[in-house]
């Protein structure tokens, strides 16, 4: 099935009391035992499992062309337990630009318990492979990369890691399974921050985990899930999964309304660049039509000529881009991501994150514009 029907379909739950189209939402906590002592519908605990938990792991799997998926409370919470499956001494190799508390989830929280990381410019395949160690068990991509969207070359990475049996996850947040397809091109793990586009109103957070085989890592994801208890409430999956029933749609009009107002942007008097890999003039656009030929995503960052007080300043001054952090509602953000980040961060002062929404691309464009023509 094409991706709209399995986006439908792959969701359902079947109501055998009310017979209802809409899903029925489980809250209940335990399960009944049968006299033997066993789970007849298969479900013992909440924590372990429940029906509508099962439902969306079942269609994340579908879209991104997994066997398992599991679903957690927040995307660290599932980039969590993939890093959980190394022990320690062994080394995770992450990119040198991508989303900031990844990376210090592995320095600072499983650091100290002997996971060893270092950091690499995921663009320049080399440069990668040069960076791999004797004791380098995962190679981490974020594809395209928060905040610059850079992007990486997934398939030349994965066949770098393949001959030397090192595992590939990559976190796929600002593509979606709609996008791209990271297991379709050789990746072993997907990670999703389910609180961006696949919740896509901005009131859910969850993350989630999809592994291309059933195997011992998908055993040990499933025991972290369960013995460290991070997992989504009922209702956060149902309306997870329901946000997977319209995310083709969506998609196609976040990442068209980006590439308008990338396009605008560029030609803009007070722009010094424009991060957008639909672009013909980004340095990545070739594998960015061959990665993901059914859109860039909704995110743009821009550069402005400005100063980075001036930069952070400007992120107020607009109507219906809303300064907040996160991505992938249906309404517009914009974001200063350097101050969010920290001293530490190598994201250029003057450089603002866009999430691009659901309303009139005109509407967007003449907010921006009116904003940028004051500088």
């Amino acid at each position: 099935m094409k991706k709209e029907t399995l986006a439908i379909h792959s969701t359902n739950l079947k109501d055998e009391t009310a017979a209802s189209i809409a899903a029925p939402i489980f809250l209940s906590t335990t399960f009944e035992r049968s006299e033997d002592g066993t789970y007849p519908k298969g479900h013992m605990y909440a924590r372990n499992s429940s029906p509508n938990r099962e439902v969306l792991e079942k269609g994340l799997a579908a879209l991104e062309g997994g066997l398992r998926a599991f679903a957690f409370g927040s995307g660290l919470a599932a980039v969590n337990a993939v890093f959980q499956c190394l022990q320690s001494g062994d080394h995770i190799l992450m990119p040198s630009v991508g989303y900031y508390a990844s990376y210090k989830l592995a320095e600072e929280i499983l650091g100290p318990w002997g996971l060893q990381v270092s950091q690499v410019d995921m663009t320049d395949l080399e440069a990668v492979k040069n960076a791999i160690q004797s004791n380098t068990k995962l190679i981490w991509i974020e594809s395209p990369a928060n905040p610059m969207l850079s992007l990486s070359d997934i398939v030349g990475i994965c066949q770098i890691a393949s001959k030397l049996s090192i595992k590939v996850g990559v976190d796929n947040t600002l593509a979606s399974p709609i996008l791209q397809n990271p297991i379709a091109l050789g990746a072993d793990i997907v990670m999703h921050a389910t609180t961006k586009y696949i919740g896509g109103h901005s009131d859910i957070l969850g993350g989630a985990v999809v592994l291309k085989e059933d195997d011992d890592w998908a055993h040990r994801i499933q025991r972290v899930q369960i013995l460290m208890g991070a997992t989504p409430n009922p209702l956060d999956c149902y309306l997870l999964a329901r946000g997977l029933k319209t995310l083709p749609l969506r998609m196609k009009e976040h990442s068209k309304n980006a590439a308008i107002l990338a396009e605008k942007l560029e030609n803009h008097h007070a722009i010094e660049k424009v991060h957008y890999p639909g672009l013909p003039s980004h340095p990545q656009y070739d594998l960015a039509m061959k990665q993901m030929p059914n859109g860039q995503s909704g995110m743009i960052a821009i550069q402005l000529k400005a100063s980075e007080n001036a930069t952070q300043k400007f992120a107020s001054t607009l109507n219906l881009f809303q300064q907040a952090t996160s991505l992938g509602g249906v309404e517009s953000l914009i974001e200063h991501r350097k101050s969010i980040e920290g001293p530490q961060s190598s994201t250029p002062g003057n450089l603002l994150r866009l999430s691009i929404g659901l309303e009139h691309v005109d509407d967007l464009w003449t907010d921006l514009r009116s904003a940028l023509d004051k500088l």
